[in-house]
């Protein structure tokens, strides 16, 4: 490569709008963040070209791993116009936990991708803060990422986040919707809220039908717009793991985008359909509140949104007593909405 001339002008990568100066003071605060997650089974640092881990051999027989993606989507949108960006991180982290619970994997190890058009330092420490305190709570260790700061791809003021998980569980221990019976009774454990799906739908009624904005106060709601829209995704494994240890559930849904009327077939064998009896369970006021103001028919509510429940539990007959027995001693409220009867793998609406 051939030296410039002495007067030419230089132009650097930062002139391009990507200041890796910066981006490395930023990454050593992250390293400190996610090195208060480690657990045992880590074997690298912060920075390499991949993260390490190794599955506990004493504790597992014949492991099984279980992986999955996922976004917070245009709950994001909501974050920029607050400033809040501690939350999302840990949406994030709770929607993939839960989307591995379900099949009785317990999470190891998490990776996420944030990108901006611009890294602005505080922004993303807060998002990291909450992704690695999500990532403690669940048990599980934030080894790696990627942050990526593209000039002109994004709007300013506005980044892209998605996570990576893998979790694992016994191959004899998978929970895969096999064992489902007609007679199984379907239990749903409480959301608390749009956890971060259906937030185009909801967004659209509120700021464009409604023409409210995020510091509107509802009496409906006994709350703002913004902070009724904020509140975190619920992680459902410390209550999973005592369910799992128990061998009390034969399948789990995670009711995210779709609804109950898309995810519970997902866990139904062939043969088998659930009936699902509305109204018995609460509706947070959010749901109700959104329905009226787009005149939302309750089939198109049920097939986006959560509805309330975040989590629905198939449990055996003969298991329910102890299932009830050990989501009262963790304290985790559970209703009673449903039952697997004949059919093909469809939700039906009493």
């Amino acid at each position: 490569m051939e030296p410039n001339p002495p007067d030419a002008a230089t132009v650097t990568y930062a002139d391009a709008g990507v200041d890796i100066d910066r981006a490395n003071k930023t990454k050593k605060r992250i390293k400190y963040l996610a090195q208060k997650t480690f657990t045992k089974g880590v074997l690298s640092e912060i920075g390499g070209f991949g993260g390490l881990f190794s599955i506990d051999k004493e504790k597992y027989v014949d492991p099984v791993l279980v992986s999955s993606v996922d976004g917070v989507g245009t709950k994001l949108k909501v974050a920029f116009e607050m400033n809040t960006h501690h939350t999302v991180g840990a949406d994030l982290v709770n929607h993939c936990v839960n989307d591995i619970a379900v099949q009785g994997a317990a999470p190891l190890f998490f990776m996420d991708y944030l990108a901006a058009g611009k890294l602005e330092s505080e922004i993303v420490e807060k998002v990291i803060e909450g992704l690695a305190e999500a990532c403690k709570h669940n048990g599980c260790a934030l080894i790696g990422g990627e942050t990526a700061e593209m000039p002109g791809f994004y709007a300013d003021g506005e980044y892209d986040l998605a996570g990576f998980i893998i979790g694992v569980v016994e191959r004899d221990r998978i929970i895969d919707g096999k064992h489902v019976q007609v007679g199984d009774v379907i239990l749903g454990l409480p959301s608390t809220g749009l956890h971060t799906n259906g937030y185009s739908l909801a967004r659209k009624l509120f700021f464009e039908v409604a023409g409210y904005s995020l510091e509107t106060y509802v009496n409906e709601l006994k709350g703002k717009v913004g902070n009724e829209l904020m509140q975190t995704h619920k992680s459902y494994w410390p209550v999973i793991k005592k369910l799992v240890a128990g061998e009390c559930v034969s399948a789990m849904a995670h009711i995210t985008g779709g609804g109950i009327t898309e995810n519970l077939p997902r866990v139904l064998p062939r043969g088998t359909a659930a009936i699902i009896e509305v109204g018995t369970w609460p509706v947070m006021p959010i749901f109700d509140h959104l329905q009226k103001l787009g005149n939302v028919p309750p089939a198109e509510m049920l097939r986006t949104f959560n509805m309330g429940l975040g989590m629905l539990l198939v449990v055996p007959i003969a298991k329910f007593k102890k299932a009830q027995s050990i989501l009262d001693k963790v304290g985790e409220k559970a209703y009673t909405v449903g039952r697997v009867v004949k059919g093909d793998r469809k939700v039906m609406y009493t």
